[in-house]
């Protein structure tokens, strides 16, 4: 056992544990408790379940144990996923969610010893009986003989789809005498290959590229489902349904579809139908009563409790009986009782009195610093009514774990590294400590941050290994997130180790930091200046020698160092070489077709004419910005009051967890309401990502105050969905909320807006109606504009009237690139919302031409996971014609049509009909552009995709993949050579950004594809082409603060000058660290615009992680780089070295203190020496990188001082 094993094992009975035993353990502080735990779990020869609050404790416990089974003795070590749904949900489990489950279940039956975590959200759901796994299981093995025709029929009968190519769990297809395989609970897909009826081979293959790999002897099958899908359960189910819901057995019902063999999405919650329930004695082996958790685990197994259990039952069971009685009513959907499918907190705590319990009492002492800690608590009277623990102190179990006191660095103190010093040196500290870090790459981070107050501890592999060796600082990768200070009872000083994670040296949790740093750094201009996509022959702009075109890296040698260069031709096809290090020189071009894009000529004037000319523009273009900035900063509209107790009520009943993303725009917009301009924000958020909730809290803040909001829609039947949004979320507020729109007769309509001018509204939703003379508001303080693109002149500018005092958000996923142009060019804020929401998947996007065995397999593959198809033909002449052809080829499918020019009654009604399920195949034109929102839709396909414009495209695709499903998208075109270039471009850019949040990228090749437009008036090819759009919008930034100076403006002063280091060494990635080439350019260009130390802190991070320890030429590289920062920012144009010396040469406008240059030159006059007008030569041997670095260093800390703050 390990040295940790020996100061952390609590004593747990090593054979059995009586069920009689109630122990509580105390004193866990920080991440102690995985410690003990694990120990536990190693030290009793049965299962351990724990059981925690909340779905974030139990993942973050998983990771912290998994990766103490990695380093000491290895543990099974599962957790038991919820279903991430909500009660009652309309749409189904992820098929990997399912999977996992599965295994879990199938592993807790046979576990003798390991580890299952377990939220205790999921631990109430009832499940399918233990004997339904063991019934419904099958071996296959090498050498079965068995009928392929005979193996078709168990895979069918045990839930498995049969499709033409396995992708995803739960799936089978049989070619010949190939069968592809995906049984759930396998992480890898299996290729049976049979002679005549004997299986001849089993070999793993890749879902991606279909390729068979290495060879097994067998296959463990799990069912498809957590319910039985075969005639019997199905029987079954009919029969109960009909027992149950004698007067619900609609046509339209889930009763039908699952008669006829559909599960509909949400099936999961009629569970206890494909189970015989009625008898609770039933030896039936695949229709026993349903089960528990508990029920499949050992007698012996040990129970810990890790949380307020409490407190999140009745949370949980809030939700349950909510959402039970808000969707009972619906006869096509009639519900189980709520304890048909979940435990109460009773019957919870009945089914775990047979099981020996630990818990995990509170540790209450914390510091500041460690407020984040996941405190596992129970209330001294929960811990009485669960765990019933006996009065002797024998039950209680105190471990000798003592919390950390405050060891932040603080950089803001003139000693930054006081605490921890004090720490380390102070007597009554343990005498071991080691540092902990997540991983070898944030381990360099915290070794370079200990290295500059000469902190040096020894790395080691594990912790085991540095408890076992005599050294008193270390530092290992572990997945601990808190720590803690221990000692065996008894011992001596020398056993005490303090643990020290990142979190408490940096005052936060680390891992969340990088997660909430990433996307923050998400900068408009940033996609622009990517080279990551760049492929030879693509344009770029050199800001010294303009366009030309990159032809690909290369390695050179000059001078006897190895540096690697990009190779760029100008026109003549003349070469230049740029060096890696000057890669921030350079950004992609961005102005019209790359292909046409104007050349320059090397050693001409024709680059610098074209930038005077630009500059001349920027200058215009910056004065009219100024005025625009000026007329926005003396118009200062309503400054909105905020009632904060109400505020935070109502963020609070937001459904979901905020995105980082999502929060930093609710913020930014609630500021913006609350100052004393008037608002004109443009939030750009990938459809789905939470773009509504940003306009509902800034409708609350608005309708909190006494003002009216009005929320204008494109279409119909984005009014009617926003309409019933605003009512649920507005449901315990007393709002008023009613949507103008052609559903409502002409009577309703003018009842709406007799309301609306005496105030009696609210909030008004509606389409361009909204905008129309006849409509007076009472007091309008917020207008809301959803996809303002779609929207024509006239109500353009009605809404431009309107801005001057009024706030206006407009949200939108794909902006037209004069609205990207306006918002980047600052005459409108902007807030990018990039991340997606949990658990999202990005939707699969294929080009193909148009296919009906593609069209089938498409939507049978949907179908038949109870999903729904959005077919896209978008000519209403044609329209039912397609959707018969539809119909004739796939029969199975419930086909209906809906476009625009159906009576408004007609169009609402398919839509909710669609949007029930009545129909699971819609024909329609582009009026869901922005249509309903359907989760269970997960798959598109689009007739001539090839005529709809690139934001269709993106708002389209939108409609699917809203839920935890894998979803598609099929462009479907004609033939190559029927394609103008433009719709070849525009399908390319979609399909190639599959990722989530892509919208933003999307509006910038739209830039490419059709010319950035100028950012004031309408002509869509601008001057802006002439140097690229990333140049044009930095030259008009410096335009724009140099004006606001009140300076005149020179060329140089709306082009930055960038500062070049020369150190004469090896500075490149070298290919055999990074083979892919297009790979270390994107690096390259990250590295060379990193703004600051931590962004390039954060990209070696990376590298580590990715790739391994840096080779030097690479630390050189990031070294030069965070020199070039620290040289930039106080005015130095150039700085060159050598082995005898080198020199400095300062800007015109340096912010160095002259006085002490001319110190430095008095003081060492053989070392230093002026050279006019600019130049400052020194002479010093400086052999070695390290050498040649370290003097660079410390005479640009020299000239530093008193320029810039310490935290730079």
């Amino acid at each position: 056992m390990s040295k940790i094993s020996c100061l952390l094992t609590p004593p747990l009975a090593k054979n059995k544990a009586k069920t009689t035993d109630k122990k509580s353990w105390h004193n866990l502080y920080g991440s102690s408790s995985s410690i003990a735990l694990y120990q536990g779990a190693l030290s009793a020869e049965a299962p351990l379940l724990i059981i925690t609050h909340d779905t974030p404790s139990a993942l973050r416990l998983e990771q912290e144990l998994q990766s103490l089974s990695l380093e000491q003795q290895p543990l099974t070590i599962c957790l038991f996923p919820d279903w991430e749904t909500l009660p009652y949900d309309t749409f189904s489990p992820h098929q990997d969610i399912i999977s996992q489950r599965l295994a879990t279940l199938y592993q807790l039956s046979r576990m003798q010893k390991g580890i299952v975590i377990v939220p205790v959200t999921t631990l109430v759901q009832r499940l399918a009986p233990k004997q339904y796994l063991e019934a419904n299981s099958l071996i296959i093995k090498k050498g079965d003989r068995k009928d392929l025709h005979q193996l078709r029929q168990e895979l069918e009968g045990n839930g498995y789809r049969c499709v033409e190519q396995v992708m995803e769990h739960g799936e089978f297809s049989a070619r010949g005498a190939i069968v592809d395989l995906f049984p759930m609970g396998s992480k890898i897909p299996f290729r049976l290959d049979f002679f005549d009826d004997e299986i001849d081979e089993i070999r793993l293959f890749d879902p991606e590229n279909q390729r068979s790999g290495d060879k097994i002897d067998n296959i463990n099958l799990l069912p498809a489902h957590e319910f039985p899908t075969d005639k019997e359960a199905i029987s079954l189910f009919r029969s109960q349904y009909r027992q149950l819901f004698k007067s619900s057995i609609d046509k339209e019902s889930i009763y039908h579809q699952v008669s006829n063999g559909i599960l509909p999405a949400g099936i999961e919650y009629y569970l206890p139908l494909f189970f015989n329930s009625s008898n609770a004695d039933s030896t039936d082996e695949k229709h026993g009563n349903t089960s528990t958790l508990c029920d499949y685990l050992a007698p012996n197994t040990l129970v810990a409790i890790y949380g307020d259990l409490d407190k999140s039952l009745q949370q949980y069971w809030q939700d349950i009986d909510y959402r039970y009685e808000n969707r009972r009513y619906d006869p096509t959907r009639p519900l189980l009782s709520p304890e048909q499918l979940f435990l109460t907190k009773e019957t919870l705590y009945t089914a775990l009195k047979p099981f020996a319990r630990i818990t995990i009492a509170p540790a209450n002492i914390q510091t500041s610093t460690q407020a984040n800690v996941q405190e596992a608590a129970l209330s001294t009277e929960q811990l009485e009514q669960l765990a019933q623990p006996e009065k002797s102190k024998s039950s209680a179990i105190y471990f000798d774990v003592k919390p950390l006191p405050d060891l932040t660095v603080n950089h803001k103190l003139k000693q930054p590294f006081e605490l921890i010093n004090q720490f380390i040196q102070d007597k009554e500290s343990p005498n071991k400590i080691i540092f902990i870090a997540e991983s070898q790459g944030r381990r360099e981070s915290v070794l370079e941050l200990l290295a500059r107050d000469n902190i040096k501890p020894v790395l080691f592999d594990s912790l085991d290994d540095f408890i076992n060796a005599d050294t008193l600082l270390g530092i290992c990768v572990n997945a601990l997130n808190q720590g803690f200070s221990f000692q065996a009872k008894g011992t001596a000083k020398k056993n005490a180790i303090a643990l020290i994670t990142e979190a408490e040296l940096l005052g936060s949790h680390v891992r969340q930091s990088r997660r909430r740093n990433k996307s923050q750094d998400i900068e408009t201009d940033a996609i622009f200046k990517n080279l990551a996509e760049l492929s030879i022959g693509q344009a770029v702009v050199h800001i010294e020698h303009g366009i030309g075109r990159y032809l690909g890296l290369q390695t050179l040698e000059t001078g006897g160092i190895t540096t690697e260069f990009l190779m760029l031709s100008y026109a003549n096809d003349a070469k230049l070489y740029v060096p890696v290090a000057s890669l921030h020189l350079i950004s992609r071009y961005s102005g019209t077709d790359s292909e046409h894009a104007p050349l320059h000529k090397l050693g001409s004037d024709t680059w610098s004419k074209a930038k005077q000319k630009a500059a001349e523009k920027v200058r215009d273009v910056a004065a009219e910005l100024l005025d625009i900035y000026a007329k926005r900063a003396s118009n200062t509209g309503y400054s909105f009051k905020r009632d904060k107790e109400d505020y935070l009520a109502f963020s609070d009943s937001f459904g979901f967890e905020e995105t980082f993303d999502q929060h930093q725009a609710i913020n930014a917009v609630v500021s913006d309401m609350l100052s004393s301009k008037a608002m004109d924000r443009l939030v750009c958020g990938d459809v789905g990502f939470g773009k509504t909730e940003v306009a509902m809290r800034a409708a609350f803040v608005a309708v909190n105050d006494g003002k009216q909001v009005a929320i204008l829609v494109p279409t119909t039947l984005l009014a009617q969905q926003h309409y019933e949004n605003f009512r649920d979320r507005f449901a315990n507020w007393p709002v008023s909320i009613e949507v103008l729109s052609r559903f409502k007769t002409a009577k309703q309509q003018n009842e709406v807006i007799a309301k609306v001018e005496s105030g009696q509204v609210d909030i008004l939703i509606g389409t361009h109606k909204l905008l129309q003379n006849s409509i007076k508001y009472k007091d309008l303080g917020l207008l809301v504009v959803d996809e303002e693109h779609r929207f024509g002149v006239k109500q353009k500018e009605k809404i431009k009237q309107l801005r001057s005092n009024v706030d206006i958000l407009t949200l939108t996923a794909t902006p037209i690139p004069r609205t990207l142009n306006m918002a980047m060019g600052g005459m409108r804020d902007l807030s990018i919302i990039a991340t997606p929401p949990a658990k999202r998947l990005a939707v699969k996007t294929f080009v193909r031409q148009h296919d009906d065995a593609l069209i089938r397999e498409a939507i049978l593959r949907e179908t038949l996971r109870g999903g729904q198809v959005y077919f896209l033909h978008n000519h209403v002449d044609t329209i039912e014609k397609t959707a018969a052809d539809i119909q004739a080829l796939v029969p199975e499918a419930r086909v209906v049509t809906a476009h625009g020019q159906m009576r408004e009654r007609d169009l609402e009604r398919i839509m909710r009909d669609f949007y029930h399920q009545r129909f699971n195949v819609i024909v329609c034109t582009t009026i869901i552009e922005t249509g309903i929102d359907v989760p269970s839709a997960n798959t598109i396909i689009m007739d001539r995709a090839d005529h709809l414009g690139l934001a269709q495209l993106h708002q389209l695709r939108g409609r699917v993949g809203r839920s935890h499903h894998q979803a598609y998208a099929y462009l479907l075109t004609p033939h190559e050579k029927r394609m103008t270039k433009d719709a070849k471009k525009r399908l390319e850019a979609i399909a190639s950004l599959e990722d989530l949040g892509a919208g933003f990228t999307l509006a910038t090749h739209d830039l490419e594809i059709r010319g950035a437009g100028e950012l004031l008036g309408e002509d869509q090819s601008g001057s802006m082409s002439q140097v690229g759009f990333s140049l044009y919008m930095e030259m008009l930034d410096h335009a724009v603060e140099a004006l606001k100076e009140g300076k005149q403006l020179s060329l140089n002063q709306v082009t930055s000058k960038q500062t070049e280091i020369e150190l004469r060494l090896p500075a490149l990635i070298p290919e055999d660290y990074i083979f892919d080439v297009s790979l270390r350019l994107s690096l390259y260009k990250r590295i060379a615009s990193c703004k600051n130390k931590n962004q390039l802190d954060e990209v070696q991070v990376e590298l580590i992680d990715r790739f391994g320890l840096l080779p030097q030429a690479t630390k050189n590289l990031i070294q030069i780089a965070k020199l070039r920062l620290k040289a930039q920012k106080i005015g130095i144009n150039r700085v060159e070295a050598s082995n005898a010396g080198g020199s400095i040469e300062f800007s015109d406008d340096t912010k160095v203190d002259h006085l002490l240059i001319i110190s430095l030159v008095q003081k060492q006059p053989t070392m230093y020496k002026m050279v006019p007008p600019n130049k400052l030569k020194f002479t010093r041997v400086n052999e070695g990188e390290q050498a040649r670095f370290s003097l660079i260093t410390t005479l640009i800390n020299e000239l530093t001082q008193n320029n810039v703050s310490p935290k730079d």
